[in-house]
């Protein structure tokens, strides 16, 4: 299949007005231009996003560990242009994260039709501050363990992408520097201090979970865990762009901090996501949906109701440069999961997962593997 006269997101981070083609489910001939090609007549092309935290939507959650609701999952996130996810787990027993590890392993193994490729997990607990454990249960916190993570990661083929601690917490550098020979580390749920937060940065930390959400704020005479990541070219930075996590001003705050290159969209959904005001559940505890806005019967809030793609439109309409925008829904988790020899970009040999869109980045087709949905 060819197609011709296309604005193509390249992986110089731009669009190119040309020509590409796909070949057996993969990108090829990118920017060149042949005859007998479908006519974009200028539309824009982007990657399929890449969500690398995602709790659920469709009233299906990951740590659910039903297959059936990781299926109902990954079609929803296709439908709307996000074509990779790496769910994420909640702090809860070891067991429960097993089984969920299990559900997605057998959907990244053999996929369903229609469904956006599931590449990893974040595994988001359960080695978290209890001050700073915002939605997550309590009742499960535990201090970083590096032997029973790693037959999580064992267990499940090495399907954990991103494991998430509190640097603070006994054993955390040890945790780290073992940890990320298998996967990315993440500093998330944290109340840590500047010198905590940088020994485990030093240690092999090379992510920072929900910035600004579950973690101290920046003071002048306390930079915290956001000054220590600031300052490490080697860090990226999640952040919920759903415009109610975190205010667009701290949105393009967060752009100039880190720089493009350093920063990733998430969505943080919930299983409300794509469904009615009302009550729902997360890590066995009420969630109630009111106004777009997820919080817990304390009122805390919990994550989000919206999808990666609108998060990214959100960005622009917040102040982020369109192709800022692209690159931190698309390029970067891709990087962060380990996966762009796959995915993230569209270039020769990668799975020919896009979304034809407008100027405006409104969707107009999603392709997965070359295949309109």
């Amino acid at each position: 299949m060819n197609f011709k006269n296309a604005n193509i997101f390249t992986e110089q981070f731009h669009f190119v007005n040309g020509g590409f083609s796909v070949e057996n489910g993969k990108f090829c001939d990118v920017l060149l231009e042949k005859d007998d090609a479908i006519d974009l007549n200028g539309a824009y092309v982007i990657p399929g996003l890449i969500d690398v935290h995602n709790h659920g939507n469709s009233n299906a959650d990951f740590s659910d560990g039903s297959f059936e609701g990781d299926v109902r999952m990954a079609r929803y996130l296709a439908s709307v242009g996000v074509t990779s996810f790496a769910p994420a787990t909640m702090t809860l027993p070891y067991e429960v994260i097993e089984k969920a590890l299990a559900a997605g392993l057998r959907l990244r193994e053999t996929p369903e039709p229609d469904c956006a490729r599931l590449l990893g997990v974040q595994m988001e607990g359960p080695f978290f501050s209890e001050k700073k454990k915002g939605a997550q249960n309590a009742e499960y916190l535990r201090l970083p363990d590096f032997e029973a993570f790693r037959g999580l990661y064992e267990g499940s083929k090495g399907l954990i992408s991103i494991v998430d601690l509190a640097p603070e917490l006994a054993g955390s550098v040890e945790f780290v520097e073992q940890a990320k020979k298998l996967c990315t580390v993440s500093i998330a749920h944290t109340d840590s201090d500047y010198e905590h937060a940088k020994a485990a940065i030093d240690a092999g930390v090379t992510h920072l979970t929900h910035l600004f959400n579950a973690m101290p704020p920046i003071h002048h005479r306390k930079p915290g865990v956001i000054g220590a990541a600031s300052e490490n070219p080697a860090v990226s930075a999640e952040i919920i762009c759903d415009g109610i996590h975190v205010h667009p001003a701290s949105i393009r705050m967060a752009f100039k901090l880190f720089g493009a290159e350093r920063m990733v969209l998430i969505s943080d959904a919930l299983r409300c996501c794509g469904m009615p005001d009302g009550e729902y559940e997360l890590g066995g505890q009420q969630v109630f949906l009111a106004e777009n806005v997820a919080r817990l019967a304390d009122g805390t809030i919990a994550g989000s109701a919206t999808n990666l793609y609108d998060c990214m439109r959100n960005a622009v309409r917040f102040g982020i440069p369109r192709e800022d925008a692209v690159r931190a829904a698309t390029w970067n988790p891709a990087r962060q999961i380990r996966a762009l020899d796959r995915v993230g970009s569209i270039a020769n040999g990668k799975l020919a997962d896009f979304v034809i869109c407008d100027g405006e980045l409104n969707r107009q087709a999603v392709y997965l593997g070359g295949v309109r949905l």
